[in-house]
């Protein structure tokens, strides 16, 4: 089932993204960000992003991630003064994010160490006022590190993140994080902390607008998909069955499964994000009428969609879902997928999917190409000479395949 997949090269995915064309600071008003929209046979219309709701097709269901980004840099100095910058990606083991952030005297993640050759492994210490953080190494893992962080009694981990840490803004805007990225690098509806990455595409929704969609037929739910670093992870192998898609924590309530079944009209995600939980959602149910669920925790390979199953409607197989987790007495699915969206794909649940404008040779424009396909390169081609902007901060696309 993975000879079409066996044979697509990264290098077909490329385009030339000159460094102007990335948008380094986002648009003051969320909403003003220009909207391209891709319907059938690449017919292309230009427009503003607050007039999405007048082409979105009636009774459309629009799904948000409401992940929060972490202020997950955090900044020690060694005793000798060199300079050591910790990055908290996820927490150590298989820990829910929104516990272990409520942690109050100890906590153990696994991070990126910037300055990694130049420590030893002591403590190393962070004086916040009368507190002080030590952080420790426990674990060299073989691409990051389990780092132990003490602090005496008092505020949990994630006010000390607030307190010591920095937003982690994508290394492609070669800047620092200023105080204004603090709320701009965040949705407005952002709840569930535990991302090292903002879901971008939602970035550009004010309260204005999401109160408008109602009046325009148009229903909104919420998931979360805790973004992981690896999103800024280039594609390095020149065929893309032997790239490793990172994993990333999702949870799904059971009101929204139910919303996705009775949803009348096209249930389009909000960034890719979006995308793969909802595509993950229908894999996950596969496997509940399988009886393949076993883990109180499953895990979504990147290639199951690609072997042979069993070809279920959507609503079989999330009402297969919805009864494992009635079984397990459990109100939402908790869950890991790697899902790897590539051109020969079939979607299961998008109908649409509102994105920014990924960076070249990425998975994310393999995601674009399983929608549309070739008319990606006849949209990008059109985004960068009607000067759209690329990127985190950037503008949007609307795909209508």
């Amino acid at each position: 089932m993975l000879d079409g997949i066996n044979d697509i090269s990264i290098s077909e995915y490329d385009y030339s993204l000159p460094d102007d064309k990335i948008a380094k600071f986002p648009k003051e008003n969320r909403s003003d960000s220009k909207l391209l929209i891709s319907k059938r046979a690449g017919f292309l219309t230009d427009c503003k992003l607050s007039d999405i709701g007048d082409y979105l097709p009636f009774d459309s269901l629009l799904i948000f991630n409401k992940t929060k980004v972490l202020h997950a840099r955090l900044h020690f100095k060694k005793a000798t003064g060199g300079a050591i910058e910790i990055f908290c990606l996820e927490p150590a083991g298989e820990e829910d994010p929104q516990v272990i952030l409520q942690s109050s005297k100890t906590c153990t993640w696994k991070c990126l160490v910037r300055g990694a050759k130049k420590w030893k492994g002591e403590p190393l210490t962070l004086e916040l006022g009368e507190l002080v953080l030590v952080a420790s190494l426990k674990n060299r893992l073989d691409d990051s590190f389990e780092i132990c962080f003490e602090w005496s009694e008092g505020p949990s981990f994630a006010e000390i993140l607030l307190m010591a840490g920095e937003i982690p803004l994508p290394p492609y805007l070669n800047r620092k994080a200023e105080a204004s990225d603090k709320k701009a690098y965040q949705t407005i509806f952002a709840q569930n902390e535990g991302s090292v990455a903002a879901p971008t595409a939602g970035l550009h929704f004010t309260k204005e607008l999401m109160e408008s969609f109602p009046s325009k037929g148009v229903s909104t739910d919420f998931i979360t998909l805790h973004v992981g670093a690896g999103t800024f992870k280039p594609v390095q192998s020149e065929k893309i069955v032997d790239h490793h898609m990172h994993a990333e924590l999702i949870d799904v309530s059971i009101n929204t499964l139910f919303n996705i079944i009775d949803a009348f009209g096209p249930i389009i995600p909000v960034g890719t994000t979006s995308l793969r939980t909802l595509e993950s959602l229908y894999w996950f149910g596969v496997q509940a009428h399988q009886g393949e669920l076993h883990n109180a925790r499953p895990e979504l390979d990147q290639w199951y969609p690609y072997q042979d199953h069993p070809n279920l409607s959507l609503k079989e197989s999330l009402r297969a879902l919805l009864s494992h987790l009635d079984k397990q007495g459990k109100t939402r699915l908790v869950a890991k997928t790697q899902l790897m969206i590539a051109p020969g794909y079939k979607f299961k649940v998008a109908r649409g999917l509102v994105t920014n404008f990924h960076q070249p040779k990425s998975t994310l424009l393999l995601i674009i190409a399983a929608m549309i396909g070739d008319n990606w390169k006849k949209m990008y081609e059109h985004a960068l000479k009607h000067n759209f902007r690329f990127l985190s901060y950037g503008d949007c696309c609307f795909l209508l395949p």
